[in-house]
């Protein structure tokens, strides 16, 4: 470990070899955060720590992954000490692996869900519990609102869910003025009423997913944070197996996550934050920067470590960032500084409108491509909203120039997959009304509307799940209800229930869960289903069925992981609920240009950077200012897109712009100014100033397939 640290800039090694006692670190754009957290734990556990006591958080899976996975390198590294791959030296590699794996690494999220597995029964969930995603959580309030009378069409179903969250987490109350301008809407323009109507349909959806045996991602945080609160010998379990925790992108935490790394912490108080105020950018999903000031008061004898060296980005591009982002008020100071020469100057041009700027991107990216010798991953398209996207992409596919989407549909969110993950959900836990709904007639097996509200009915009387009301009507106890139920659905309704008990058996006597999921998808006859839904597209039927594949594929390397210690159905599910859909699409994204919004940008960088649309009310964007009063998070924002280039940064600001049917004059973005003019050329938009073109026309494509 030594030799690591000698790697190490003064504060970076500070930071590595400051282990007891609280810290904060601020770490800047490009300032090695990622090698400076790994290289903490790997250094911790030299020290003799005991791994199991040491819990690491961050956002995302693949962040988490790619930590644990860094630990391990530089263990193994240390372990092998340099020689050759002797026998003691794999020995000392593989020692170093078990004691990485003993570590957790996760996030938030992940970790509320171990927490809730072992203590859930204190809040009264059974065993097998099923974690809603974002769909889950729509069908259920639909289901909700229509129990209520309430017609879902008339609900702006996802702002509700976000403020139903707000509910949820505390960062907002019912006197909230968003509740009154969504229920003059719901009653006609006087919001008679409306207000108390959205507490009866939040109280109502809770209720549901209680008697569905679920939970959605905030409750995640918020029940294991309620079982440190309600029960002292859980917080005690926690706080006394973690004595050193540490939590990456701190300034991305909620207030909710804030309060749950206390109860955590307090006690020990090693708690180790790393985070950048002038990053945060997530307030409006409940990130809350001034947690920063809440860890300096709750931990008064903290130590405050600031990491001001950028290893990513050109001198020019560095200071022009510095530049806008000190403008902002309520910050901590720090000057970020670089070794890496001036470099070219930001380039900044006025296409004439959307179309042009479009256009302009992509002759860019090809004669870059050709004189660099650039591979297409090494471009990112920043956009600030997703409605600037469709020209863009447009623009690419006539260029014939491969291109990756951020944030597009999930692989998992597909209907195929969430159909048969459905089917997995119900047999690991009948009460999931939902996923019940989802496949009882899916292949269609001939049970119609009328019978699952007939369904409902028996469920509502007795306050019971769907399942557990099939279960009465088959055996006829559903005593004094008159369900109608007819025959020929009855029929179908044994044959379900049949099917999902046949597999509850199969999957707890089988060890092979992909194998069991396949004859699964046989069984129901998936394929034939696909066939008769997609009778004038064959080939779409056999897309939807390679994608069936694909899924069965993933459960037998799930089950194959050797880190997974006990592969289990559950174990399953929750890892695809907990996915993001930026995190599956690292292989995808392979050699295609990068296209994504400025938020799903941060925490990447590439050689080349696009940032379209920078004009007022874009950036900033004026929704977002108006709903603020700040234009401070905007600002971050513009900060963020600005470090995500190394070497060359192009923005575009559009003198003509096209909004939905309308053509309007947009205006240059404020933050220009910001910008002193040594570090900004203005051009006219020639994408081939200053570039020669090829004479071999096959020139470009060779240099993209070259190694």
């Amino acid at each position: 470990m030594q030799h690591l640290l000698e790697q190490l800039n003064p504060q970076q090694k500070e930071a590595v070899i400051t282990i007891e006692g609280p810290l904060l670190i601020i770490a800047g754009a490009g300032s090695g955060k990622t090698g400076v957290i790994t290289t903490r734990i790997a250094w911790m556990l030299e020290q003799g720590i005991d791994p199991e006591s040491i819990l690491a958080m961050t956002f995302t899976n693949k962040a988490a992954g790619e930590m644990q996975e860094r630990v391990r390198e530089l263990l193994e590294n240390g372990a092998a000490g340099g020689s050759g791959a002797t026998g003691s030296s794999r020995a000392a590699a593989k020692a170093a692996a078990k004691t990485a794996s003993a570590l957790t690494i996760s996030t938030f999220h992940a970790f509320g869900l171990s927490v809730l597995r072992r203590y859930g029964r204190l809040l009264g969930y059974r065993p097998n519990f099923t974690v809603y995603d974002t769909g889950d959580q729509i069908a259920l309030l639909k289901e909700a609102a229509r129990e209520l009378r309430i017609d879902p069409d008339n609900l702006e179903i996802f702002n509700l869910l976000q403020l139903f969250s707000g509910i949820k987490t505390e960062r907002i109350n019912w006197n909230d003025e968003r509740w009154y301008e969504m229920s003059a809407d719901l009653a006609g323009g006087n919001g008679s009423g409306g207000v108390s109507t959205f507490q009866e349909l939040y109280r109502s959806f809770q209720e549901h997913l209680v008697t569905f045996n679920a939970v959605d991602f905030d409750d995640l945080i918020m029940k294991p944070l309620t079982l440190m609160r309600e029960h002292p010998n859980v917080r005690g379990h926690y706080a006394d197996r973690f004595r050193y925790i540490l939590v990456d992108e701190f300034q991305d935490t909620s207030t909710a996550q804030y309060n749950l790394l206390y109860q955590l912490g307090h006690e020990w108080k090693n708690v180790c934050v790393v985070g950048d105020d002038d990053q945060s950018i997530y307030s409006w999903r409940g990130a809350d920067y001034s947690n920063l000031l809440r860890f300096e008061k709750d931990f008064p004898r903290f130590r405050e470590i600031k990491l001001e060296r950028n290893y990513r980005s050109t001198g020019g591009i560095l200071s022009a960032a510095n530049a806008v982002i000190a403008n902002n008020t309520n910050r901590k100071e720090k000057a970020l500084w670089t070794q890496i020469d001036g470099g070219s100057p930001i380039e900044l041009s006025f296409p004439d409108d959307d179309l042009e700027e479009a256009n302009f991107i992509t002759e860019k990216i090809k004669l870059m491509a050709y004189q660099d010798n650039r591979r297409y991953d090494a471009f990112g398209i920043l956009i600030r909203t997703n409605g600037q996207a469709r020209v863009i992409e447009e623009a690419l596919l006539e260029a014939d120039i491969p291109y990756h989407m951020s944030g597009g549909q999930s692989f998992f969110q597909r209907k195929e997959i969430k159909d048969v993950a459905g089917y997995l959900r119900v047999i690991l836990n009948p009460d999931d009304d939902v996923n019940l709904l989802r496949t009882i007639n899916t292949p269609r097996r001939g049970i119609g509307r009328r019978t699952v509200e007939q369904l409902h009915q028996v469920a509502d009387a007795r306050r019971i799940s769907l399942y557990s009301a099939i279960s009465l009507v088959l055996h006829g106890e559903a005593g004094e209800i008159e369900h109608g139920i007819g025959k020929t659905a009855l029929g179908s309704l044994g044959e379900y229930v049949e099917l999902i008990e046949e597999y509850q058996k199969r999957f707890g006597e089988s060890k092979h869960i992909a194998a069991t999921t396949e004859r699964l998808v046989t069984d129901i006859n998936y394929w034939g289903y696909l066939v008769q839904e997609f009778q004038k597209s064959d080939r779409a039927a056999k897309a939807k069925w390679k994608n069936i594949g694909f899924f069965i594929k993933s459960i037998d390397r799930y089950e194959t992981n050797p880190d997974v210690l006990e592969p289990t159905l559950q174990g399953y599910l929750n890892r695809i609920s907990l996915q993001t859909r930026d995190e599956l699409s690292t292989e995808e994204a392979a050699g295609k240009v990068n296209l994504m919004t400025i938020h799903a940008a941060k925490g990447l960088e590439f050689d080349v950077v696009f940032l379209t649309g920078v004009e007022d009310g874009i950036v900033p964007h004026q929704r977002a200012v108006e709903e603020s009063c700040n234009p401070e998070e905007e600002r971050r924002l513009f900060y963020v897109a600005i470090t995500r280039a190394r070497e060359q940064l192009y923005m575009t600001s559009c003198r003509r712009r096209h909004v939905q049917n309308d053509i309007i004059e947009a205006v240059p973005s404020p933050f220009l100014e910001e910008i002193p003019p040594e570090y900004l050329v203005k051009t006219d938009g020639d994408p081939a100033a200053g570039l020669e073109m090829p004479e071999d026309p096959f020139a470009m494509l060779k240099a993209q397939f070259a190694d």
